[in-house]
């Protein structure tokens, strides 16, 4: 796996490319991850056929932060420039989690053309718990206050708790907090069934981050989209059952 820099929209954006395929397919990590989210669903999948590219989107990995608070629209544009840069034909995009929602928001809206679409764990499926989020949110302010006499990386870890229950992909990166209020907000529903690509949907039935309920909201959305649910599976369904998922991936592909 090769692991480069480029310059998208004035921010320093590091990637990895992997495979020799000349069919290209874009990989978008979720929130508070990065590109080696990936790493263990490609170690199976012959990598000839296909050629990977893996960004670091803004604000994690080795990629920089947005000079401004960003939302879903604005990581599409991102994405769309970071394609055109590369000058890449792209045959199929992969979203994890939160990087599931920026890939429908930049399909549906003509960001970015492709052939196929995989979301895995897909994010986009907001206003389901608006009460108990505004509740939360107000625990999270709370908790800032509360928390004050203790040492730093015990206050970290409360905050990550608490916000864990404001949204979907649930990691919080300190330096984003007010992209991250704008991303959990943002619901992804519409969009989806303006999508009239091969869609194939892959969620873990014991994912409480983006629950199966997400998957059938979606596959609903989108029109001849295929849902498959890995029993036993959590929000990392493509790291805890790479083989599995590798074989889902490899069959949709082809």
């Amino acid at each position: 796996m090769d692991t480069k820099q480029v310059v998208v929209n004035r921010l320093l954006t590091t990637y990895s490319v992997l495979g020799s395929g000349s069919r290209k397919i874009i990989l978008l990590h979720g929130w508070g991850d990065n590109s080696k989210t990936f790493s263990q669903l490609l170690g199976e999948i012959n990598t000839k056929d296909y050629q990977f590219y893996m960004p670091d989107l803004p604000g994690f990995g080795g990629t920089e932060s947005p000079r401004e608070s960003w939302g879903l629209s604005n990581y599409a544009e991102f994405v769309r420039e970071f394609i055109k840069k590369l000058d890449l034909k792209v045959y199929c995009v992969i979203g994890h989690s939160n990087g599931g929602a920026i890939a429908i928001r930049a399909l549906s809206n003509n960001y970015m053309q492709s052939e196929k679409l995989i979301l895995i764990a897909s994010a986009g499926i907001r206003g389901e718990y608006r009460g108990r989020k505004k509740i939360m949110r107000l625990i999270a302010k709370a908790g800032k206050v509360a928390t004050y006499p203790l040492p730093k990386a015990t206050k970290k870890k409360i905050r990550g708790r608490v916000y864990k229950t404001i949204g979907s992909d649930m990691l919080v990166a300190e330096h984003l907090q007010e992209t991250f209020k704008k991303v959990v907000s943002d619901d992804v529903r519409q969009d989806a069934t303006k999508l009239k690509i091969d869609t194939l949907l892959i969620y873990g039935s014991e994912d409480s981050s983006t629950p199966p309920s997400y998957g059938q909201k979606l596959s609903v959305s989108i029109k001849d989209s295929k849902l498959e649910l890995v029993d036993g599976a959590g929000h990392f369904v493509h790291q805890e059952y790479a083989n599995y998922v590798a074989d889902l991936v490899v069959r949709f592909l082809a």
